[in-house]
């Protein structure tokens, strides 16, 4: 009897760190980030508003590889929700593992309660 209590405490452990250890991956780096697709050699030399103001285009690349190419409302749109994203450096899509993660909104009071 001691001994399935024993196993059941260890496989409790082991599945608690896995999933801990996914919760850190997720939050280090997994999430969805904004890359330059008509400048593909760009490395963190401008940032993705001064790129925007010269015309080139951005994606929101998600961590499953799903990309979404973003029209002038939708840049728009993101720079009224979220100005802060815009702020970042610039990287192309030669570049993105070294791209950060986009700036994530601010939880405000009301989504709490």
């Amino acid at each position: 009897m001691r001994s399935k209590v024993v196993v059941g405490l260890i496989v409790a452990l082991v599945a608690v760190g896995l999933v801990a250890g996914f919760a850190m991956a997720q939050a280090k780096g997994g999430g969805a980030k904004l890359l330059c697709v008509s400048k593909k050699e760009l490395k963190g030399e401008e940032t993705v508003a001064s790129c925007l103001a010269k015309g080139e285009r951005f994606a929101i690349v998600d961590p499953y590889g799903l990309v979404r190419i973003l029209s002038p409302e939708e840049i728009e749109l993101t720079k009224a929700f979220n100005p802060k994203a815009f702020e970042t450096r610039a990287f192309g899509i030669k570049y993105q593992k070294l791209a950060p993660p986009i700036y994530p909104l601010p939880v405000s009071p009301e989504v709490l309660d």
